[in-house]
């Protein structure tokens, strides 16, 4: 064989041994790459599967919703029991020395004003006339109204409503027309509220000084009103004993109701209504509620004040 036929196999021979070489690369490579690529199919795969977690819990926690918001409305439908569920006859909350006091000629006279009905709506009213012939008479007249409200799931809590009860009287007796003189002061230790308002009324009686004290004691609203005149030629009362007097039987029927209360308890009667509320309010006590204290200025017949 020629040397240059030599040289020419020799070439080939290192050509096609480069040539496997290049093939040999490529393989590699493409092993290379697909191995790189198989993390990223686990990858892909994990996250597609806890996507599918988080959206079976979210149609859990949807189901579990309906439950959740009927508890929450039942909850919110419930209101606080009201504290006092009985209340003392109106005439009957004073005792008879303190009806001495304030109606000396008329501690007897008590007269039940209204039909409420019982445990929601009590008024009671005394006249007394002193009469001294020619030097004229002293005249007083007293007014005793109670009012308890009761919880309701539509209305809301007793003591809420008595609030509410409470402010609307209190401008009731603020706003008498014909009042001069009108004057409010917060009475401390009965209940837990209390204002007295005092002014002057001219009538042709004569000139009456009226005190008037609102209280609320929890759910219950006590009206006190009382007055006094001078009639036929005898001296005004003093307004500031008037309102001492006012004060101190206030005080007094605040007592009343809680031992009222104290006492059903203790009898083992219901004297207040069950932790969750939920029947409607009495209608009579919504009407004695809107109706007011039913009290009003007190005044001598035609016939007292001329003797």
């Amino acid at each position: 064989m020629s040397e240059g036929t030599m040289h020419r196999s020799a070439q080939r021979d290192q050509h096609h041994h480069r040539g496997g070489r290049g093939h040999a690369g490529r393989g590699v490579r493409r092993f290379l790459v697909g191995a790189a690529a198989l993390p990223v199919m686990l990858v892909a795969a994990g996250c597609s599967s806890g996507s599918g977690s988080g959206d079976d819990a979210a149609k859990a926690k949807e189901s579990a919703s309906p439950t959740a918001k009927q508890s929450a409305t039942a909850s919110a439908n419930e209101v606080k029991a009201a504290a006092y569920g009985k209340l003392p006859e109106a005439c009957t909350v004073l005792s008879k020395k303190t009806l001495e006091d304030l109606v000396p000629e008329g501690a007897k006279s008590g007269k039940a004003i209204n039909d409420g009905e019982p445990d929601v709506s009590g008024d009671c009213r005394w006249t007394s006339l002193d009469n001294k012939g020619v030097k004229g008479s002293q005249y007083r007249w007293l007014s005793v109204s109670l009012l308890l409200l009761d919880s309701d799931a539509a209305r809301g809590a007793g003591d809420e409503r008595a609030r509410a009860q409470f402010d609307k009287r209190l401008s009731e007796a603020q706003a008498v027309e014909g009042a001069k003189n009108v004057k409010s002061e917060p009475v401390t230790g009965t209940g837990d509220q209390a204002t007295a308002v005092r002014y002057d009324l001219k009538k042709k009686e004569g000139s009456f000084k009226q005190q008037t004290v609102v209280a609320r004691v929890e759910n219950v609203v006590i009206t006190l009103d009382y007055n006094g005149a001078g009639l036929a030629g005898d001296k005004t009362p003093d307004a500031d004993e008037l309102l001492k007097s006012a004060k101190a039987a206030a005080k007094q029927i605040v007592a009343a109701i809680g031992a009222a209360n104290d006492e059903a308890e203790g009898s083992g009667s219901s004297a207040s209504p069950s932790k969750s509320a939920s029947k409607p309010a009495s209608e009579s006590g919504d009407r004695a509620a809107d109706k007011g204290s039913g009290s009003e200025s007190g005044e001598p017949s035609a016939s007292a004040s001329n003797k």
